[in-house]
């Protein structure tokens, strides 16, 4: 993550966008012990009691048979059934090989905390083998990475109901084989942690506060985006959008001890991807900050990914969020296009968007954001680029392959994401990020 300044201190502000920093954070606490199952009660147990102060945790449960018919074409089911648990909010699956495909139907039920009352049936999407990082990274062959399906905000919660089943057209027959549900499948359940630190007025931005206290990196004029340009890479830019409002790491309040230390990038920026999260519509644009640290421990604790697997994150409101970090100028590789995180950035509008569609805040937020970053490196966002592949189920490795600028996650592997609806805006981002560069 990088702080700086408002324009008005000049080099100041084109220093830090340049400098990585690493910010200082509280200490994480112990977690659920990893891959640890807990007992089963009948009664239900007052659930522990909620630590608002403290950055967020992970409980890790293992998943077992919930049946035991073996009849020819019966899939297999495994499930879990807890009603004391530490309070949570986002869900989600993991299994032990990243390159196993689950193949199936995964839902969860949760229970509310305060009300007691159960929600209904929620389905997991499980198509995430398409994020991630590239194939033959130290990120990817770490030994940590594990299989997941995507995460999913439920709210805070103090009970879960989890059932997996297999597609019954992938299921063997009796002696045939293994299950087909991947080996090691758990349940995450994760704690977002206390609130983030309120996002600074843009009034108090502008004033000479330290770059480690920004919350928040002001909106800038198109003016002071190409002088800043200027004075970070020592010329000019023809078309650059102007710098949007981007709530930091800091902002949303990122504990800087889960990821990786370090930084990893490519050499430069040639083409936005961009996703949705799939972490369902229901939460407020308050709510947001926690929906990202949610997401950012699931990436780091339980899919094992070295940070936020998006560059940037973007919520109904259209609020802009510092994803991976790294800088928000330079061209962090991040693991959110499987095959196309070199030279690319990704960036992830919060909500899950088949049937529903992104709001026009949202989409507007992405083509400003679009402007700005791909203005920095000479991109036209109407234009067409070339990527190379580094190996999916759309191109073989080593496939030089055109793509729009502003490009859906589909058009790099054959996946649902970004959605139907927010893949159908994505014209209209373009022509409007076009139009934020003077073109």
């Amino acid at each position: 993550m990088r702080g700086f300044l408002a324009s008005s201190i000049g080099v100041t502000c084109a220093a830090a966008l340049a400098l990585p920093l690493t910010l200082p954070a509280a200490a994480v606490p112990a977690e659920a012990p990893a891959r640890a199952a807990q007992s089963t009660s009948g009664a239900r147990s007052a659930p522990p009691a909620a630590a608002p102060d403290l950055p967020g945790s992970t409980q890790s449960l293992p998943l077992t048979p919930t049946t035991r018919d073996r009849t020819l074409g019966a899939a297999p089911e495994q499930g879990l059934t807890r009603d004391a648990v530490h309070r949570f909010s986002l869900v989600g699956v993991t299994w032990t090989d990243p390159g196993t495909e689950l193949r199936g139907r995964v839902q969860v039920r949760t229970r509310a905390t305060g009300t007691g009352e159960w929600s209904g049936w929620q389905d997991v999407d499980t198509h995430n083998e398409d994020h991630g990082a590239d194939p033959g990274t130290a990120e990817r062959d770490s030994g940590r990475v594990h299989g997941s399906t995507a995460p999913l905000w439920v709210g805070d919660s103090d009970g879960v109901d989890v059932r997996v089943r297999a597609d019954p057209a992938t299921t063997r027959a009796v002696g045939g084989g293994p299950s087909p549900l991947p080996a090691g499948l758990h349940l995450e359940l994760v704690d977002p942690g206390g609130e983030a630190p309120a996002v600074a007025a843009r009034a108090t931005a502008r004033r000479a506060a330290p770059p480690l206290a920004a919350t928040e990196l002001p909106a800038l004029s198109r003016a002071a985006t190409e002088r800043e340009a200027v004075t970070m890479y020592g010329r000019s830019q023809p078309y650059i959008g102007p710098r949007p409002r981007i709530i930091t790491r800091r902002g949303w309040g990122a504990d800087e001890k889960l990821r990786e230390k370090g930084f990893v990038y490519t050499k430069k920026v040639k083409a936005v991807f961009v996703h949705h999260t799939a972490t369902g519509n229901n939460y407020s644009c308050s709510q947001a900050p926690s929906v990202i640290r949610g997401i950012y421990r699931y990436h780091v604790r339980s899919s094992g990914w070295r940070d936020i697997g998006y560059n940037f994150l973007v919520d109904k409101c259209g609020n802009i969020y510092e994803g991976r970090a790294g800088g928000v100028a330079k061209p962090v590789m991040g693991a959110h296009t499987l095959g196309f995180n070199t030279d690319s950035m990704g960036i992830a509008v919060l909500g899950t968007f088949g049937t529903a569609k992104p709001s026009s805040a949202a989409v507007t937020a992405i083509a400003r954001l679009a402007a700005w970053k791909l203005g920095l490196y000479g991109v036209n966002p109407r234009g067409k680029t070339y990527l190379k592949s580094a190996g999916g189920n759309l191109y073989r490795k080593g496939k030089n392959v055109r793509l729009n600028a502003i490009s859906g996650h589909r058009d790099g592997f054959a996946t649902e994401c970004p959605g139907r609806q927010l893949y159908g805006k994505l014209g209209s981002a373009r022509s409007t990020s076009a139009r934020f560069q003077g073109r």
